[in-house]
């Protein structure tokens, strides 16, 4: 199973940085956004998750969370965040349960090897729980600023 535009989105219960487990459906009555990223404390990983951050208040400002997923360790996300000094929650998907509800497991080539790792991507979930928007394949100049915009403008009704 796989989310849809405009369908709800599956809940699941997750580990979460913080010592927390974090469950979806807890979140409902604001935005969420949930963006997977290949490997904690890689470079454009720590320049998406900077970016996210250095928005975190004008995104909650349009009711929404923000949510990092990566197939890291719990161990790996706690530095993660806390070098970066993310202020928002990432989460531990190793057992890729979340990554496969969002279908964002692919094949990928890395010098000249194929193997399945997380493509880059991102999802608006509305305050119904419904999925508003989704971004896959994501170049990370220039994202955040996109999905703030849809956030603001899925808020603004």
């Amino acid at each position: 199973m796989s989310v849809s535009l405009g369908e709800p989105v599956p809940d699941f219960t997750a580990t979460a940085t913080g010592e927390s487990t974090l469950t979806l459906s807890e979140l409902r009555g604001r935005q969420v956004v949930i963006y997977f990223y290949p490997k904690a404390s890689t470079p454009g990983c720590t320049t998406e998750g900077g970016d996210f951050r250095d928005r975190k208040e004008a995104f909650e400002a349009a009711n929404t969370v923000i949510l990092g997923v990566s197939r890291d360790g719990i161990r790996a996300q706690e530095n993660f965040k806390a070098k970066q000094g993310f202020n928002f929650a990432l989460i531990s998907d190793k057992d890729e349960a979340v990554c496969r509800l969002f279908d964002v497991i692919k094949l990928k080539k890395l010098y000249g090897k194929e193997h399945l790792g997380i493509e880059r991507s991102t999802f608006l979930i509305d305050a119904e729980g419904r999925l508003a928007r989704e971004w896959r394949g994501v170049k990370v100049k220039g994202h955040v600023e996109e999905v703030l915009e849809a956030a603001q403008a899925l808020h603004a009704g």
